[in-house]
């Protein structure tokens, strides 16, 4: 069912990207689809042309399966012609095609937002169904032996516990003689920690040891663990994390679907702040930068993942590699030749760039974690 559902997302993403590219055919003449010489059927204007002059609707419609099809297949894989036109651009030439796209040169490029909808379906359907940078090998060989790490933890426990013993021990004779005891008491304390840290981490292992003593939320406001209110629904969502994790990564990456705008609104401010000083751009610009930046890097993941998939162990070398080489370098072309700025302005701004990246991504999985933890 995943795999219906991802691909429906794509073609839900590729008409919502055409619709909002261009939102109608270009009419042919002659035929029973041409309403030319009547009235428009989403407006009533009388037509005079291709077009209607009031509401922008095309003459020609589809009326059977077949164009049906074609509106399915067009919108996905050919965004009127204009996708193969704005992909070049996008991948190595970001500068010139944003500040054209903001000058008003747009008849032959893919909007930001279209462009943004179909790359986002894309990765999710892409990212979700191929195993990527990980061969199934890879992964069955690094799954964890939780009984192992179970009892690893719990022999480590044991030596914990008897080296708080032994200095506690150590401590009182010490102490007895009159001795000086700071020293003992710096490696007790922090081998009490080093156990409370082991006996914490035990607390997340699945199995007894993990049910025998599940985490507790404390309140602050009481001073006790939180039976009710909002630490006990807290308590209730981590253990239902714990217990079924593939159900919170679906919900995780359902929300993903429904929020991935909300990357754009998030990097606004800090691109405003990054050229508060030049009046000339606007929160508009930001935000066709913003739009085709992110495009790019989720068409990037397809590839990469793509590429990682096919090629195997050095395909993975590559597409890791590309992951920490290409995003740095397509932000300083388009922040460059998007906003015309100097090389050194451009380096700075790169620089500031990467870490408003690292924030905001950080800050939509928080959103992410907590919707799924939610719902």
């Amino acid at each position: 069912m995943d795999s219906m559902d991802d691909v429906g997302a794509l073609v839900t993403g590729g008409l919502a990207a055409r619709t909002l590219d261009h939102p109608g055919h270009a009419p042919a003449h002659n035929d029973a689809h041409h309403l030319q010489g009547h009235d428009c059927a989403n407006c009533g204007t009388p037509l005079t042309g291709d077009y209607c002059h009031a509401c922008g609707q095309a003459a020609h419609l589809h009326r059977d399966i077949t164009g049906f099809a074609h509106d399915v297949l067009h919108g996905v894989f050919h965004f009127e012609g204009k996708f193969w036109s704005t992909l070049p651009m996008l991948a190595f030439q970001p500068g010139r095609l944003t500040r054209r796209y903001i000058d008003g040169e747009r008849a032959k490029y893919v909007t930001p937002m279209a462009m943004f909808l179909f790359s986002v379906f894309l990765m999710f359907v892409v990212v979700s169904n191929v195993p990527g940078w990980f061969s199934p090998s890879d992964i069955e060989a690094k799954t964890p032996n939780v009984e192992a790490a179970r009892q690893d933890l719990a022999t480590s426990i044991d030596k914990g516990q008897e080296q708080v013993e032994r200095l506690t021990a150590e401590r009182a004779t010490v102490a007895k003689a009159g001795g000086d005891t700071s020293s003992i008491d710096e490696k007790l304390n922090e081998a009490r920690n080093e156990l409370r840290g082991l006996r914490i981490a035990e607390r997340f292992v699945p199995g007894k040891a993990a049910d025998a003593g599940k985490l507790q939320v404390s309140s602050p406001v009481q001073g006790t663990d939180a039976k009710d209110g909002a630490g006990a629904w807290l308590q209730q969502k981590i253990d239902q994390a714990r217990e079924n994790p593939k159900l919170l990564f679906y919900k995780m990456k359902s929300s993903g679907y429904k929020y991935s705008w909300a990357l754009i609104p998030m990097s606004l401010p800090f691109l405003w702040v990054m050229f508060a000083w030049r009046p000339r751009f606007g929160l508009y610009d930001h935000a066709v930068f913003a739009t085709y930046s992110i495009a790019f890097m989720s068409l990037m993941v397809v590839v990469l993942t793509l590429v990682g998939w096919t090629l195997g162990g050095f395909g993975r070398t590559i597409a890791w590699s590309a992951l920490f080489i290409v995003p740095p370098v397509h932000m300083y072309k388009q922040l460059r030749h998007g906003y015309e700025l100097r090389r050194f302005s451009a380096l700075w701004r790169t620089v500031a760039l990467l870490h408003v990246v690292s924030f905001t991504s950080l800050a939509f999985f928080l959103m992410l974690l907590s919707l799924g933890l939610a719902e």
